[in-house]
């Protein structure tokens, strides 16, 4: 794109010059061929007639003549002749007018060729022959009073001052014609500018229906913007959809934390009030459901604790070496011994006894059981989980499912912050966020997660960690 609109500059540039050039070489052109019109129009001057009349003179020893040619050209031209000898003697004259002198001294000669004779009523030009061991001398004076003769006189300096300021206002046409091409040049460049300009300002008010016409040399500067447009609209749209998941989220995470503090206050009103007569079995049971719904939540602010921390990048990973065959079976034992999901069906399925890996013991028990108990909680109490765990090009943990599977709408929903599945269970309890943690957990590992259902079937979540 730089070199493009470097090109495109230097071209205009280049065009400019030519431009320029073209003119003044236009202009030369022109004066050459008045010059040339001026050469061929002297063929027929007076001054010109006057020079070539010694082919019409014939010098003998007898006499000094003029053809009939010439005078008969002397006719067309409305003109007369004197011939004079070294001494400025008359020695032939021919259609004289009155008051032609007969001899002539050289101050005379001069001022008669110099000046127009106005006694004579005539403008004289001077020639020359050559013959009979002579020089000969010849006046031709044109009567038409249209023709006249001036003398030019000038001084060099006030001709070089002259030519220089030939020169500049030469220049300064030049210049002229530059600026007034490389101003449309200018507008060609910069008008599109301003398309982008104003459809950058109506991006940076929030108005992202911008849509350039991509084409011009800026083409991929309005592609570019048009992109940044539909990018900025995306994103606008997901930041959109992302608050009221977050609102809605926020609503259930209230509902589901106002539950149990209901129940925490109203047992230990309960218990707090002497006119219940309570036995110490009543109160160990009042004291037991109190201390579950006080862990319930704790685990939801721990999860709203540690998604911001994985968010904001905030978590340190305290790696060691682990053998994670033993670390799984621990993990599935655990479920099974809370008494709500005693009753559950979870295997483990492993080739190996050992496999060493460097991970957070903690953050990756977290994440292996926030999906075990997300899929116990999203199913029927019949549902069969399979934990299976292989040693290919990464290590792989497998969690599968055969429960009710999910709709592809939800699938690429399922690890994001906030949402909570359209099925979910009656024992559902929890911030919505164990999905989203799993995922940041295995990731914040080098890993990745990815995931497969099929409604009626189940749901196959695929985990992969560094060897």
């Amino acid at each position: 794109m730089k070199w493009r609109l470097t090109g495109r500059y230097m071209v205009s540039v280049i065009i400019v010059t030519i431009i320029t050039v073209f003119i003044n070489l236009f202009g030369f052109m022109i004066w050459l061929v008045l010059q040339a019109s001026s050469q061929q129009n002297e063929e027929n001057t007076p001054e010109t007639f006057t020079r070539t009349f010694e082919q019409y003179i014939t010098l003998s020893d007898q006499d000094i003549t003029v053809s009939k040619e010439g005078q008969q050209a002397l006719k067309q031209q409305n003109a007369w002749i004197q011939i004079l000898d070294e001494n400025g003697q008359d020695v032939y004259h021919a259609q004289a007018p009155k008051g032609l002198k007969s001899k002539y001294t050289p101050i005379e000669i001069v001022n008669l060729h110099k000046y127009k004779d106005k006694q004579l009523m005539s403008t004289i030009y001077a020639g020359g022959k050559n013959g009979k061991g002579e020089e000969y001398s010849y006046f031709i004076g044109f009567k038409d009073p249209s023709i006249g003769k001036y003398l030019f006189s000038f001084d060099t300096k006030d001709l070089i001052s002259q030519f220089n300021i030939g020169t500049m206002i030469l220049l300064s046409i030049d210049a002229i014609i530059a600026l007034f091409i490389g101003y449309l040049f200018s507008r060609q460049l910069i008008k599109p500018l301003g398309r982008a300009i104003y459809g950058i300002q109506r991006l940076a008010n929030g108005d992202y229906t911008t849509k350039l016409p991509t084409k011009g040399i800026y083409k991929d500067v309005f592609y570019n913007v048009n992109h940044l447009s539909e990018q900025l609209a995306s994103s606008q749209k997901e930041k959109d959809k992302l608050e009221q998941m977050r609102e809605e989220w926020i609503s259930h995470i209230s509902h589901d934390i106002k539950t149990p503090l209901s129940s925490i206050q109203g047992y230990a009103e309960i218990m707090k009030d002497p006119s219940y007569p309570l036995s110490e079995q009543d109160i160990r049971h009042y004291a037991d459901i109190i201390e579950n719904k006080s862990l319930y939540i704790k685990d939801v602010m721990e999860d709203l604790n540690l998604t911001t921390r994985l968010k904001n990048n905030d978590v340190m990973l305290h790696k060691e070496l682990v053998n994670i065959v033993p670390l799984l079976r621990e993990t599935l034992i655990d479920i099974l011994n809370d008494s709500r999901y005693a009753n559950q069906t979870i295997e483990l399925q492993t080739n190996v006894d050992k496999l060493m890996l460097n991970i957070d013991t903690i953050l990756i028990r977290r994440a292996v059981t926030n999906l075990i108990l997300n899929a116990l909680v999203h199913n029927d109490a019949d549902v069969k989980i399979i934990v299976q765990l292989e040693q290919k090009d990464h290590t792989h943990i497998t969690i599968q499912d055969n429960g009710k599977g999910i709709e592809e709408a939800e699938l690429e929903k399922v690890f994001d912050r906030y949402y909570r599945g359209t099925n979910t269970g009656g024992t559902h309890a929890g911030s919505g966020l164990g999905m989203a943690i799993a995922k940041d957990i295995i990731q914040k590992h080098g890993g990745d997660m990815t995931i497969q259902s099929i409604i009626g079937e189940g749901t196959t979540i695929d985990i992969q960690l560094p060897a």
